[in-house]
């Protein structure tokens, strides 16, 4: 237990109207009666030892990823990583490599079609490939981290221009983390990300710049069964491109972008012949300058879309993409879908949500009302709840598209919300003789996801088959939110159990509520 969770385990237990004399002869009899052997003590000293290891040993790992990552790309080549780590101990433990590549990738089964390594593939690979090594495995990664950190040289100036950049893609994830479920704030936040790259290590270059995500190609099949709707785009170009949809028997190479998982570069437009400009206004002698496509990639390395860039609007004739410049907006593109499906998984959480209350509603009339709130960090990186579904004691639900923001330190009638949060436990509380059960979806680290602020009105407490009926629902609404979690992880691939999850392919994400329902039901008989 953590300490806001023994608080929080310690208050439910003792309950609201406890007296003081009570409390204190519960708290001596508790450090009276508590003992640990010698044995448990050092057994607890040697996890937080290597706790700390471990966490210590993560942010070296993360640091060389920075490091060897100059550009800000954020991936490494694996072959090139393999290429420098061959040449540890002076290439004596070649075939150790060799087993632990092999064994990533069986972890990893993209990296057969795109051979690139986030930071987390990277961290397994230098993990695994100490394990085969022989010797203590904790010293051999050292040695190994070490050695790297030495073989990775980075300039002052290389250093500098991978800060700055590090620091706009950053703004890109912040930007997600503090809008509620608005993709909007992100597309601003990348658009600026590329203007800012661009006056500071780019030459001032003009360029125009656009986000493009695939969809069902519902109005017009024979055209092809997805299509590309251009969602965001640089303020200047936005009459022109916003909303556009390219299909694939039109101009363009951002299909073949698409069908290769590689980026399409086209130095001089004039003269590719295969381009589509969507300003048709624009004169054919001002059609000169440079194309850049790239894919945009989901966490399990399929393309959902294209970033695009041109310098159409730009005076100079020789306005070409340089290579370092290339690298960063691969980077943009790994940040903006990271963002892009943080909001995702928010929706769906949301949407579980929603199910689960519909299910409930019918089946616990002494609940008075339930509002749900998102945990995420405000502007200032304090954490805060961000108030997104009330619902009152007939089942009727208001969706808030710009939530409420909660402050710890603005709402101290609601500080047992808090308190949920930080111990991610339930929470019990009477507020102005309205009873209140907290309760908390937590993510795969058991970190508060999201809360249930559940109202029983002058109840105590629900009678036996409604809390029955919550503790199910409750049990079903996290089984679902788990298993959204899982699926963006890189290393797991997705798996499907009803039909309907296919067709739908997660847009509707209450359906796992029913799937859990479901199994569990079918388990009982």
């Amino acid at each position: 237990l953590t300490l806001p969770q023994f608080v929080q385990l310690m208050d439910n237990f003792v309950g609201e109207d406890t007296s003081l004399p009570v409390v204190k002869r519960l708290t001596a009899f508790i450090k009276g009666e508590y003992k640990q052997t010698e044995e448990e003590k050092m057994e607890q000293l040697e996890k937080v030892h290597h706790m700390s290891h471990v966490a210590q040993r993560k942010q070296l790992l993360e640091a060389l990823f920075e490091k060897w990552d100059s550009n800000a790309c954020g991936s490494l080549e694996l072959e090139e990583v393999v290429a420098v780590v061959s040449t540890f101990e002076g290439g004596m433990e070649k075939e150790a490599l060799m087993n632990a590549k092999e064994q990533l990738c069986s972890q990893y089964p993209h990296l057969s079609r795109v051979e690139k390594l986030s930071p987390k593939a990277f961290q397994t690979f230098l993990e695994l490939t100490a394990s085969k090594f022989t010797g203590n495995e904790d010293e051999a990664i050292d040695n190994l981290v070490r050695f790297l950190t030495t073989s990775v040289e980075q300039s002052h100036t290389e250093s500098l221009q991978s800060s700055a950049r590090r620091k706009w893609l950053q703004d890109i994830q912040q930007a997600a983390e503090t809008s509620g479920t608005s993709i909007e704030p992100v597309y601003k936040a990348v658009i600026r990300a590329l203007s800012q790259d661009m006056e500071a290590h780019g030459d001032n270059k003009r360029i125009s710049a656009y986000i493009a995500l695939l969809e069902e190609n519902r109005l017009s099949p024979e055209q092809g069964q997805v299509c590309l709707r251009y969602v965001a785009s640089t303020a200047e170009d936005a009459p022109h491109v916003l909303n556009q949809v390219l299909h694939r028997d039109m101009k363009g190479v951002s299909f073949a972008v698409i069908d290769q998982g590689k980026p399409i570069y086209v130095p001089k437009v004039q003269l590719h012949g295969n381009i589509h400009f969507w300003n048709s206004d624009r004169p054919e002698e001002e059609r000169e300058g440079s194309l850049l496509v790239l894919p945009l990639y989901d966490a399990h390395w399929r393309v959902f879309g294209i970033l695009g860039l041109d310098t159409l609007r730009d005076q100079c004739q020789k306005s070409i993409f340089l290579t370092h410049e290339i690298s960063f907006y691969e980077g943009v593109c790994h940040a903006f879908s990271k963002a892009y499906h943080h909001i995702c998984t928010r929706e769906n959480v949301l949407q579980v949500a929603v199910t689960a209350l519909d299910w409930l509603y019918p089946r616990t009339p002494s609940i008075h009302a339930v509002t749900t709130y998102l945990v995420a960090p405000d502007k200032d990186k304090n954490h805060a709840l961000y108030k997104v579904i009330t619902t009152d004691n007939t089942g009727q639900k208001e969706i808030h598209s710009s939530p409420v923001v909660l402050l710890r330190e603005e709402n101290i009638l609601r500080d047992y919300l808090f308190k949920c949060k930080d111990s991610s436990e339930v929470t019990l509380i009477s507020v102005y003789g309205e009873h209140h059960i907290a309760v908390p979806l937590h993510d795969l680290s058991r970190q508060t996801l999201s809360i249930f602020d559940i109202s029983i009105g002058q109840h105590k407490k629900l009678p036996p088959q409604e809390r029955k009926d919550l503790q199910k629902m409750l049990k079903m609404a996290q089984a679902a939110c788990s298993e959204i979690l899982q699926r963006s992880l890189e290393e797991t691939q997705p798996t499907q159990v009803l039909e309907a999850e296919r067709v739908a392919n997660m847009r509707h994400a209450g359906i796992l509520f029913h799937r859990f329902m479901l199994q569990e039901l079918r388990e009982c008989v």
